[in-house]
């Protein structure tokens, strides 16, 4: 057997590999040697059936299927012999006259070589790495809703100012239905607020949605839309009340931070306003870090430029689904996902050249932080090292969490990484600002 490559340009290439009948007969012969041992057909003793017989019968495909086989073999060692480093996978180029009562094939491949480029982590850049503080408005709005949430809960017949509504938003015509609990003050306006005043259980109330909140965001959570949908919303939505309740504050004492936090690990007002800031920022922290991350992303796609063997990978997409695609659809296939292959390209550079790895340790540690701060809000606060090993080893011996869990570890390495080697601008702002910020508005 003979396998050469002709290199077309630096990104595609044609691999020739020659067959010749001493590769595949002893093979061939041997498959139908067994063929003949097992063979069952009329007129003949089992394993008395002449040779000459079953070459007729099963011959041709034996050739085919051992061929082939010996075929895939070679090209792979090939492959991994060279060190190329390729794009899909090898697509046989067709051959009208291909002659399968020769002795000796010749077969081509058409392999999409992958770029050589270099990954400046240090470039020049626009991206902020925000911190994201919990103001002293936010905290006083959690600590009333603690308030209320542990307060006495008061039913009511009639609406009155301040209270607290659950019903339906309803539009039929946008598809909403959906079911909340709210209050009055979530309203912007007025008169807005006057409409529900004097309402019982049962009544209708129709408002607009154009400036409803003070936030056109919280039409995501009342209303259950999309984002995009959201800006210049302007429709009428009816609210049909359900329940009206009013509720009496609970004390904040000692009594409500231990069923908050545990006996003794809240003591004072000041101490919970805290508690409550250093929460929430824990949780602002991970959402800065998406946004960091994504932001790095979409930074090094655009920065680190080379070249794609498009047009093979185009062919290639043609065939790797379980139904081919036209060249059209292929094309379309490929728009969508080229921004995609870039990244995973990019991102296997960035951990290459930066030695990035995952140990079992890695993996094993990750994974028992994660299953401490799931029990954590579960209520269970301080588990046994026994408990939590025994939660890990049933989690990693499922391999498809221990893949999910894998590539969550690696993220977090890159994000490290990029938090030590990006230079980016560093700002400080509240939740709010935040979200105008992350969606550019």
């Amino acid at each position: 057997m003979n396998i050469t490559r002709n290199n077309v340009d630096a990104l595609n290439a044609v691999v020739t590999v020659e067959v010749t009948k001493d590769d595949y007969a002893g093979q061939v012969e041997k498959v139908l040697a067994d063929y003949r041992k097992n063979a069952s057909i009329p007129g003949f003793r089992k394993g008395a059936v002449p040779m000459s017989l079953i070459k007729k019968q099963y011959g041709k495909a034996v050739l085919l299927d051992e061929v082939n086989k010996l075929l895939q073999n070679s090209l792979n060692n090939y492959l991994v012999e060279e060190k190329l480093d390729i794009l899909g996978n090898p697509l046989p180029k067709v051959t009208e006259d291909f002659n399968w009562d020769a002795e000796d094939y010749k077969f081509e491949f058409e392999l999409g070589l992958a770029p050589e480029f270099k990954v400046d982590l240090t470039a020049k850049n626009k991206i902020t790495k925000y911190t994201i503080v919990a103001d002293d408005k936010m905290i006083d709005e959690q600590v009333e809703r603690i308030q209320k949430q542990f307060g006495k809960l008061i039913s009511k017949e009639k609406v009155e100012e301040g209270d607290d509504l659950r019903g339906t938003f309803a539009n039929e015509e946008k598809g909403i239905n959906n079911t909340v609990n709210i209050n009055l003050d979530a309203f912007k306006r007025k008169t807005d607020i006057k409409k529900f005043i004097g309402k019982k259980v049962g009544d209708v109330v129709t408002v607009g949605t154009k400036g409803l909140f003070d936030d056109d965001h919280k039409l995501m959570d009342y209303l259950k839309v999309d984002h995009d949908d959201v800006h210049g919303l302007d429709i009428e939505v009816s609210f049909t009340i359900e329940e009206i309740n009013t509720s009496e504050k609970a004390e904040l004492n000692q009594e409500l931070f231990d069923k908050l936090f545990g006996a003794g690990n809240v003591t004072s007002v000041e101490a919970l306003k805290g508690k409550i800031k250093e929460d929430a920022e824990q949780q602002f922290a991970t959402q800065a870090d998406q946004k960091f991350l994504n932001d790095v992303t979409e930074f090094l796609i655009e920065s680190t430029t080379f070249e794609l063997p498009s047009e093979f990978l185009k062919k290639w997409i043609q065939t790797v689904g379980e139904n081919p695609l036209s060249a059209e659809q292929a094309e379309e296939e490929y728009a969508k996902s080229e921004n995609g292959l870039r990244y995973q390209l990019i991102e296997g550079k960035v951990i290459t050249e930066n030695g990035l790895q995952i140990t079992f340790e890695d993996l094993k540690t990750y994974t028992s932080d994660l299953i401490k701060k799931q029990m954590a809000q579960f209520g269970q606060m301080d588990p046994t090292d026994a408990d939590v090993e025994n939660i890990v080893a049933r989690v990693m011996s499922n391999q498809e969490e221990v893949k999910r869990l894998s590539e969550q570890v690696m993220s977090e390495k890159m994000l490290n990484l990029f938090k030590d080697k990006v230079s980016v601008k560093a700002k400080e702002v509240s939740y709010e600002d935040f979200i105008k910020e992350m969606y550019g508005e």
